[in-house]
């Protein structure tokens, strides 16, 4: 693409240096992640500052730079630099990400998803949905890459390889997206007009970058304007679902309970009536009924017939790490179910749909909290977990930079009350004295890192799969 053309889509954009016939074939806003060629975006962030890498992304063959303010290198002859203002910096990183791979979200059907919890579960259940229905889906979101919500030219790549696969299918293409409040925050998704936007709920999380509940709810509301998303699908059973269906004047498709008709949950899934269509569930806990509704309505609002969506809700798979029970080649031993549970909400209501498949005095609990993320959901998880279970065992998450011993002593300072609370910092240990304790015939819930397959510490990484790892301390204990 011609500097040329960039400029005639960024009016406001000003050649600083080089002129409009030099050309870029990628964009990149992280310069270690520079090819040749490559426009070198500028974006300062709260804790970083693009222009200070311009260096490393020229060494690497960066052939344009996007700034905000002036450089304190000399730029070589044949880069060219292009300057907006910051507050016009991401936007412009975005349309020209979009433009350099061919503006592929104009041939897609995008839906967005955003909410404290259950964004890769609607996600993922709208992508097994619409993939019944004739579409060629693609789903992008935490099972899928580093961040819950790419950069602006990763998010562009991967709407071009959707667009891609569905020419080769000849399918129309579909995407749904996972949208965090990082991601709209930080201008990820700006410029991505949305068929439909999907919002689950609002719970305590990500109060390190956000601050304040209501700084964090405004994040999510910005998906839900009608200039970002024709059609807004809305859990209206929360005060924040309410507010979001009240700011919109039309184009709102609330989803209550009441949409669920006749409504029986049971220990492995449920029964109820939606649409008239008679749906048996196979995913466990009332949360599931609500995530499901969303992907359903969501898909009804992209003009999927109604009986195939059916059809398709009484096929649905479980989605890795969300509630997974973890296979016992005996078929002996506790029932061991993984979940992703890593906010005060998602880890009460783990617990709920625990509880119901436990027998009496017979549920434990293993979880922790993350390192370097808001530090003040600790206690309250702890609290919750010490109310909702039968015994806990806290141990580490992924620490990251912090000493896992600071982070357990701040969970357990609120799991109180006449439940035994023990902290076993090694997570294999700590899911084994879990199973041994709950043997035969008890239920083991290992929540907070769910699908992961990576125990993030200080200055290493190691390989864990909680799924694996219970699998083969169950299977061991089973054959003692």
């Amino acid at each position: 693409m011609l500097i040329g053309e960039l400029m005639v889509a960024l009016p406001e954009a000003v050649l600083m240096h080089g002129d409009d016939s030099l050309r870029f074939d990628s964009v990149e806003v992280e310069s270690r992640l520079v090819q040749p060629g490559a426009l070198f975006c500028c974006l300062q962030g709260r804790n970083s500052d693009g222009h200070l890498y311009v260096s490393d992304a020229l060494t690497r063959g960066a052939s344009a730079v996007l700034t905000a303010h002036p450089l304190e290198l000399h730029l070589p002859e044949g880069v060219a630099e292009l300057r907006v203002s910051s507050g016009a910096m991401r936007a412009a990183t975005a349309r020209a990400a979009s433009l350099v791979v061919g503006q592929p979200a104009s041939a897609l059907r995008l839906v967005g998803v955003t909410g404290t919890n259950g964004k890769t579960t609607v996600v993922n259940l709208l992508g097994q949905i619409l993939g019944r229905a004739g579409f060629s889906p693609s789903v992008i979101g935490t099972l899928s890459g580093e961040r819950t919500t790419p950069s602006a030219p990763e998010l562009q790549r991967q709407f071009a390889e959707a667009r891609r696969v569905a020419e080769q299918t000849g399918l129309p293409g579909a995407v749904a997206l996972e949208v965090s409040s990082h991601g709209l925050d930080q201008g990820r998704v700006l410029g991505v007009n949305f068929d439909v936007a999907v919002f689950t709920n609002l719970s305590h999380d990500h109060l390190d970058y956000h601050e304040t509940m209501a700084e964090y709810f405004e994040a999510k509301a910005q998906l839900f304007t009608e200039a970002a998303a024709a059609i807004a699908v809305i859990w209206t059973e929360t005060p924040e679902g309410q507010e979001l269906q009240r700011r919109r004047a039309n184009g709102v498709v609330a989803v209550t309970w009441a949409d669920a008709v006749s409504l029986e949950v049971e220990a492995t899934g449920s029964r109820f009536t939606w649409r008239g269509c008679q749906i048996s569930l196979g995913l466990r806990g009332r949360p599931n009924v609500i995530n499901t509704l969303l992907a359903a309505e969501a898909a009804v609002a992209l003009g999927v017939d109604v009986a195939r969506v059916a059809e398709a809700l009484n096929n649905l798979v479980p989605v890795k790490g969300r509630m997974e029970a973890v296979a016992s080649s005996s078929n002996a031993g506790p029932t061991v179910l993984v979940d992703y549970a890593h906010t005060p909400a998602a880890l009460e209501g783990a617990l709920e749909i625990a509880r119901d498949l436990a027998p009496a005095g017979r549920l434990v609990v293993v979880f922790g909290c993350g390192g370097d993320r808001d530090s003040a959901k600790r206690p309250v998880m702890g609290a919750l977990a010490a109310r909702g279970a039968d015994r806990v065992l806290i141990t580490s998450d992924n620490p990251r930079s912090e000493d896992p011993a600071q982070i357990a002593s701040e969970i357990l300072a609120g799991a109180t009350g006449s439940v035994v609370v023990e902290v076993e910092l090694d997570r294999r240990a700590a899911i084994a004295r879990a199973v041994d304790w709950a043997f035969p015939d008890g239920v083991v819930l290992v929540a907070g890192k769910g699908h992961e397959t990576t125990q993030v510490f200080s200055d290493y990484t190691i390989a864990f799969d909680d799924v694996e790892v219970a699998g083969e301390i169950l299977n061991g204990r089973a054959l003692c």
